[in-house]
């Protein structure tokens, strides 16, 4: 029998951004070292870049968030001081996607679904190199004058899958496409933005406030009263609106932008896209709607499916492919954007097989400061 996957560590970081990201650096300073190790090894072998030449495109970078983004700039010093790596070394995993341009493996799926006029469920499955499982952390963030961030993400990146105390939540698909511009907003950093925002218009005037993102993805964005699919590109974008039925659902390729030449990438993305069409049509065929409409629903009748496997919607390793181009579903995540109500149910592993975590639920904390200093003193 397959072993339970590990819950990752909670991280409860809180003062100046130089403060959280030193502690956020401090306490997953092995799992970055270990990341760095995985990147090195993937940007050579699907970029053919060698960590100079990382670290060269890196600094362009760096210097467009020391610009634009000074208090992301600023945690990110920390995660590097704390983690005791360079600051170059940090500011690559967090444009790790730029870096790569698409050359990997994916697969993730994302679905949002209108419970009603002030109530949206946001979920997804995250596929992603499967060495990286290990390196997952539960992040909440708090900051003055900002909403509270809970999200899953990878040691040393700042922003990632999540939702924040304002009821903001995003989603996040990988897109190929051979356009780069280092002036603009890497994807991780704008999923941050998204998270420290208090709605889907004032995140969209951030991201738009700083030139739009570096590099083409697809961002699906949500509070309560409305979801968009942000199909990115340095050179233009497209937004997506909810459908008939109240939903947006989304894999790895462009659905409307035609802004960049985007060349087949992943055969499984049409195919998981049209499968989580079917799936949705027949759930709400059942009567499934409003209320009816719950994480274990969600985990069990889509996001654990298997048609097509290896790359279904709940995808495992295809054994063909190079060990670092090894991918599977890394976490599920059904998020309730609902005022007064909002939180988040979480599985490590692939939801319905033997190996799948525990149901983890955000935010994990109740505020007691009691409560949180027994989660920091024994890692919980």
């Amino acid at each position: 029998m397959a072993s339970k996957v590990d819950i990752p560590p909670r991280l409860v970081l809180k003062g100046t951004p130089k403060e959280i990201g030193l502690e956020h650096g401090h306490q997953l300073q092995h799992q970055i070292k270990d990341q760095l190790e995985i990147y090195k090894e993937m940007f050579e072998y699907t970029s053919k870049m060698d960590w100079s030449q990382v670290h060269e495109l890196a600094e362009e970078f760096r210097a467009t968030s020391e610009h634009n983004t000074p208090d992301i700039h600023a945690e990110m010093q920390g995660i590097a001081e704390g983690a005791g790596v360079g600051m170059l070394d940090i500011v690559a995993l967090n444009c790790r996607s730029e870096i790569s341009l698409g050359h990997f493996s994916d697969g993730c799926t994302s679905l949002s679904w209108k419970k009603g006029e002030k109530n949206r469920v946001l979920s997804q499955n995250w596929d992603w190199t499967t060495r990286v499982g290990k390196n997952l952390a539960m992040v909440q963030i708090e900051q003055p004058d900002k909403p509270t961030i809970y999200m899953v993400t990878e040691a040393g990146i700042i922003g990632k899958i999540g939702f924040n105390s304002a009821g903001v939540g995003v989603c996040l698909n990988a897109i190929k496409a051979p356009v780069c511009v280092s002036s603009k907003v890497p994807i991780h950093v704008a999923l941050r933005l998204c998270l420290e925002s208090v709605s889907v218009d004032s995140a969209l005037d951030r991201l738009n406030s700083l030139g739009g993102v570096a590099s083409s993805q697809h961002i699906l964005l949500a509070d309560s009263s409305k979801a968009l699919g942000l199909e990115l590109s340095p050179k233009g974008d497209v937004y997506l609106q909810e459908d008939a039925n109240g939903m947006v659902m989304h894999t790895n390729h462009f659905i409307e932008n035609k802004s960049v030449q985007e060349p087949p990438w992943l055969p499984s993305s049409p195919v998981r896209l049209e499968r989580c069409q079917q799936l949705c049509r027949e759930l709400l065929e059942s009567g499934v709607a409003g209320n009816k409409i719950i994480p274990t629903l969600l985990r069990e009748k889509i996001f654990a499916d298997r048609y097509n496997a290896p790359e279904a919607i709940c995808g495992s390793e295809v054994p063909s492919r190079h060990p670092i181009r090894q991918t599977s579903t890394l976490f599920n995540i059904v998020m309730n954007l609902e005022p007064g109500n909002l939180g988040a149910e979480v599985v490590f592993g692939r939801p319905g097989y033997e190996e799948e975590s525990a149901v983890v639920k955000l935010p994990w904390t109740t505020g007691n400061r009691w409560s949180s200093w027994l989660l920091r003193l024994f890692g919980l």
